[in-house]
């Protein structure tokens, strides 16, 4: 059972974590109409109109996320070498984590996929934050 050790299972919730952040980045190049209908399918209360902004800001979130999923993926590859962002991306995934917990409870939003999104930010933070020390 050598091969589940820690630094597998902190490389395997960054590559995770990565991979879950990262994929947004497809939402830069998807069609709006798309994105759109698969954003209903995922909790949309209704259609998303063609609205510029909104456009925008989905290309915009898009971006951003997959740069994060970058950093996960980076300190999945070589988490030595990146073992000073490690506790970074733990308490970012916390941070968010409570951020959608928040919102959606205060939103009373659906179970799925709001416990999804959530456990995604909460369970990668907590595992990250406690094998960060690892890498000393």
């Amino acid at each position: 059972m050598k091969f589940i050790s820690k630094i597998n299972i902190l490389r395997f919730t960054l590559l995770v974590t990565g991979l879950g952040w990262g994929l947004t980045v497809l939402g830069v190049f998807l069609p709006w109409e798309f994105a759109t209908e698969h954003l209903e399918v995922f909790g949309g209360s209704g259609p998303i109109p063609n609205d510029p902004m909104l456009n925008y800001w989905l290309r915009m979130a898009a971006g951003a996320f997959g740069i994060v999923g970058y950093f996960f993926l980076i300190s999945a590859w070589k988490p030595e070498q990146y073992k000073n962002i490690i506790p970074l991306l733990g308490w970012l995934s916390l941070f968010e984590g409570f951020i959608l917990l928040y919102y959606g409870l205060l939103l009373d939003l659906d179970f799925f996929p709001f416990v999804l999104d959530v456990s995604i930010g909460l369970i990668p933070g907590v595992i990250i934050l406690v094998l960060k020390d690892i890498l000393d």
